[in-house]
């Protein structure tokens, strides 16, 4: 076994995939954490799914598959959607959930049309594009890694750079506000952040698994700490755990998909820490009340 995990270490591919993978699950530990605490944890859901009409169209309009030229196509599409959740919300009674659930709808079935569309044209060179819709992290080239991590670098310099502004509003948007920081203008900077960071785990883990990668560490670290700066880096943490861990386990069994294996890993970590973190965990709770239920017996007792 020792032998087995020092070939897979030492293999090129397995360390360009972890590398890739574990920057995916810092920077999205990173940015779900303001998703979670803001309730907007259908918002990488919407944009994630909204992303494949856009990657379509770039295909259709090129005729290539190059990378940048389907992400270009899928950041348009995602600030479209994105775009469309916040003009229904400010101007309609539709509330910003129901918006963000119709938005993913339209646009999910946009893509899988045009998909379908893209297919039956008499041109080989479309095939690949359903990796956007699972996920392919195996065929991540160093290349791929390597503007993942410029623009994971950007994105979690921006975080560090105006963080005492996200936390001002993601806690009191509103005291904020009278202090002269426009709540719009925030909000728009932080679902930049959050459209990038999904788009740039579309090719790991795709429009349907996505969400998960954005939202699945924060809830995790969550349980753990009641401190944003320990959550943060809590999350990015068990991101980069699971990536890495989800890698390893791909590598070591035949013919798993590395994208769904990461997802698993990072789901463990969650459910785990939902059961058993020491102040927020359901267990925690459950011999809390039943250690007040005991004392509760006992001065009933006592009095009469």
């Amino acid at each position: 076994m020792i032998e087995t995990l020092t070939v897979i270490f030492q293999d090129y591919t397995f360390q360009i995939v972890a590398l890739g993978s574990a920057m995916l699950g810092v920077i999205s530990g990173v940015l779900g954490s303001f998703a979670v605490l803001r309730k907007q944890s259908l918002l990488g859901d919407c944009v994630s799914h909204s992303a494949l009409p856009g990657v379509v169209l770039a295909f259709l309009s090129t005729g290539e598959k190059n990378s940048v030229i389907l992400l270009l196509g899928a950041l348009a599409s995602g600030f479209l959607a994105a775009g469309f959740v916040t003009l229904i919300g400010r101007n309609s009674k539709v509330k910003s959930d129901a918006a963000q659930g119709i938005i993913l709808s339209v646009f999910f079935g946009l893509g899988m049309a045009l998909l379908t569309f893209s297919q039956n044209l008499p041109n080989a060179n479309q095939a690949g594009l359903k990796r956007f819709i699972y996920g392919q992290a195996s065929t991540m080239r160093r290349g791929d890694v390597f503007l993942m991590l410029i623009v994971g670098a950007v994105l979690i310099g921006t975080v560090v750079l105006l963080w005492k502004e996200f936390l001002l509003f993601t806690f009191d948007s509103a005291y904020g506000e009278t202090l002269g920081f426009r709540s719009a203008r925030i909000n728009a900077i932080l679902t930049f952040l959050i459209v990038c960071a999904i788009l740039i785990g579309l090719q790991t883990v795709g429009v349907v698994l996505m969400s998960a990668m954005l939202i699945t560490p924060a809830v995790a670290a969550r349980q753990w700490t009641d401190r944003l700066s320990w959550m943060v880096v809590l999350a990015a943490l068990f991101g980069a755990v699971a990536g890495v861990g989800g890698t390893l386990v791909s590598s070591l069994v035949p013919e798993m998909p590395t994208g769904p294996v990461i997802v698993v890993c990072i789901s463990a970590i969650a459910i785990f820490s939902v059961f058993f973190a020491p102040r927020r965990g359901i267990l925690a709770r459950l011999i809390e009340r039943a250690r007040f239920r005991k004392l509760l017996k006992a001065e009933i007792g006592g009095e009469s």
